[in-house]
């Protein structure tokens, strides 16, 4: 019985930038459970070769950036194929300069594909979850939405948005039966951070600082995912679930 508290099966989840990294493997994790699984991204030929990757998939490619995009892909995937009733905005980017020199277009940027994106899909899927009276919706912070390093300021700040967007979608829309949570991980071996994975000094102070000693693994982010894609978060809204090896723990 506990067991099925976790069990996704009949369920459809919509991953965003889901053809690398982290958003992926939360894809193939959700389908593992049972989910049936949307997968998106802009670049088709790597939205192509991760459907490969994970059963049974479907593929609906947008730019999470584009409002009006967003909401006519989303209405239209709902109205041909059925509802999507969990959500994962994982879409984002990194960019690393000193504050004092960061480019205003890359902090335009940067404002648009790790807050903008939440907005926009969160708000196109939740209008149908609303309706249903039910749904999940997962956003992926980072251990940067509580803490800061030199040269990422911006990001910082993008990355405290999506916590405070994460308890305000909470606060607006557990009424209508969602919960709205966000998932933080710490630092993970992804695309996104390859160049630091491949220095080794910042490798030896992360394993240093980190109480866990080590770079996160992707798949060891999937169990919080499930969590809470599924019933066994029924009454878990507004929170900020940190999966990071105990850095945020430790001084």
């Amino acid at each position: 019985m506990t067991l099925e508290l976790f069990d996704l099966k009949g369920r459809r989840a919509l991953v965003t930038g889901s053809s690398q990294g982290i958003g992926l493997a939360l894809a193939r994790g959700l389908a593992d459970a049972g989910a049936e699984v949307v997968l998106n991204g802009r670049d088709q030929a790597k939205l192509a070769e991760a459907a490969g990757r994970v059963p049974g998939a479907k593929k609906l490619a947008f730019d999470a950036t584009d409002h009006e995009a967003v909401r006519g892909a989303v209405d239209g995937f709902e109205a041909e194929v059925g509802p999507i009733d969990i959500l994962v905005n994982n879409a984002g980017m990194q960019h690393r300069t000193p504050l004092e020199d960061f480019p205003a277009d890359a902090f335009e940027k940067l404002l648009r594909t790790n807050i903008s994106t939440v907005f926009n899909v969160g708000q196109a899927v939740a209008r149908h979850m609303i309706k249903r009276r039910a749904g999940k919706i997962i956003n992926i912070a980072s251990v940067q939405t509580a803490l800061a390093r030199p040269g990422i300021a911006p990001y910082t700040a993008t990355k405290g948005a999506v916590g405070n967007l994460t308890k305000g979608m909470a606060t607006d829309w557990a009424k209508y039966g969602l919960q709205c949570n966000a998932i933080a991980p710490g630092y993970f071996d992804t695309p996104l951070n390859a160049a630091l994975v491949a220095d080794p000094d910042f490798s030896a102070w992360l394993e240093k600082r980190t109480p866990a000693g080590r770079w996160g693994r992707v798949e060891e982010l999937v169990g919080a995912c499930i969590f809470l894609a599924s019933n066994a978060s029924s009454f878990v809204n507004g929170h900020v679930l940190y999966v990071d090896g105990g850095i945020t723990a430790s001084l």
